[in-house]
């Protein structure tokens, strides 16, 4: 059972009573009648022959309060999408397949590609952009809310206190993120948020003082979810990045739009565990490393809009101040798990805060080597106000995809 405590400059959402799912539930199917909800699955074709997700969707076909279930369908050729049509079929809720590798929805991303308006690389931020965009398109949900496919533990109780802040109408929330503990397997996961983010943050307000976006992004007590909520009207405006950024810009995003009073974080699971990216100590362009340099851009590239000023001597002072502060983090994190009979590996702790102190300036150096590098998608309001059809048409491609090919 988690605390009632209130950290940093967002509302915190505790998981006080385990309350019934049932109940949830229920509030959610009254709420559904004034705002309307979705859920959006970025996916893989790989996932679909996973051990998580065939249990996900066992979950959902029991979830009465969806309007829609839209799913982001990548890596998959014409068989396979098909295949994947068959999959989720036995949903009961409205729902669509987006194949983002079929030739109409490629066509379309080829259209904006010659506009500079499309996602300039392939992933998960390319996915979630085209699946917000039929949100917008099929005009069916006004609260939404967005959760991998790779989630081990899953239960419904997640989707429901994950959408039920913006789903309320009795509460004002634009945006909820999810928090847990990555707790699994008697071990202590999490690598990237615990050693690199948190501990960044803290080098970051360290080096450069006071700093209200600092101080916002600390208070999310995991940053790194990919668990997330909003109000449809969020989607028109919000630019995402296409890397592995993707978590820490849609908060810099939401930070950008709307007053603190607005945002809340929820506790949706006791247990959660997913796949295991490796932590790519020798290549840094996969893995944990790979992401750690592109988490690390995105808030130096956000800090930079602010009118922070960097330089190779900058960030060797936050890369020495980040290294002390993630070392005291170890020793924390590791008696955090022997008082609750968790292993915890501190020399591959340590390994791994090495490699994110080297990655701070190959992310740094990244930076000022290339200043102009706009890695965002831009927002669906600047796409449609250039082509001001495509969302019907986005609309009219995955239907024709879904009639065409489904047997």
């Amino acid at each position: 059972m988690a605390d009632f405590y209130q950290n940093g400059v967002v509302t915190t959402l505790h998981n006080l009573a385990n309350r019934p799912t049932e109940e949830l539930e229920a509030e959610l199917l009254r709420f559904s009648q004034k705002r309307p909800m979705a859920l959006i699955l970025p996916s893989l074709y790989s996932e679909l022959e996973g051990e998580a997700l065939p249990h996900i969707l066992d979950e959902l076909t029991n979830v009465p309060y969806l309007s829609e279930i839209v799913i982001g369908l990548d890596r998959a050729n014409k068989e396979q999408y098909q295949s994947a049509l068959k999959f989720f079929g036995r949903l009961p809720q409205h729902h669509r397949v987006l194949w983002n590798d079929g030739p109409r929805l490629k066509a379309i991303d080829d259209e904006l590609t010659e506009l500079g308006l499309a996602p300039k690389e392939l992933g998960k931020g390319r996915n979630v952009w085209y699946c917000m965009g039929y949100i917008l398109a099929s005009n069916r949900a006004e609260s939404v809310a967005l959760h991998d496919c790779d989630i081990v533990t899953y239960k419904r109780d997640l989707l429901a206190r994950l959408i039920y802040p913006v789903a309320n109408p009795m509460f004002n929330y634009e945006f909820c993120k999810g928090y847990y503990a990555r707790v699994a397997g008697g071990k202590i996961n999490g690598r990237v948020s615990r050693l690199l983010v948190t501990p960044l943050l803290r080098a970051l307000k360290r080096t450069l003082g006071d700093n209200e976006y600092l101080e916002f992004m600390d208070s999310f007590r995991y940053p790194l979810a990919g668990e997330f909520s909003f109000r449809r009207d969020v989607l028109n405006d919000i630019r995402i990045p296409s890397d592995w950024g993707l978590e820490i810009g849609v908060l810099s995003e939401m930070h950008r739009n709307y007053s603190h009073n607005r945002l809340c974080q929820a506790d949706i699971a006791e247990t959660y565990d997913h796949k295991h990216q490796d932590l790519s100590l020798h290549d840094d362009q996969g893995g944990l490393s790979k992401m750690s340099i592109d988490i690390t851009k995105a808030v130096f590239r956000k800090l930079a809009t602010q009118g922070t000023t960097f330089s190779t001597e900058t960030f060797r002072s936050i890369k020495a101040t980040y290294y002390r502060i993630a070392l005291d983090f170890v020793e924390t994190y590791h008696n955090d798990a022997v008082m609750n009979g968790l292993k915890l590996d501190i020399h591959s702790e340590e390994k791994a805060v090495e490699m994110f102190a080297s990655n701070i300036m190959k992310a740094g150096q990244s930076f000022l080597d290339s200043p102009m590098e706009t890695p965002f998608i831009p927002s669906w309001n600047r796409v449609t106000s250039a082509v001001p059809d495509i969302l019907d048409r986005l609309l009219e491609a995955v239907e024709a995809d879904t009639s065409e090919l489904l047997e």
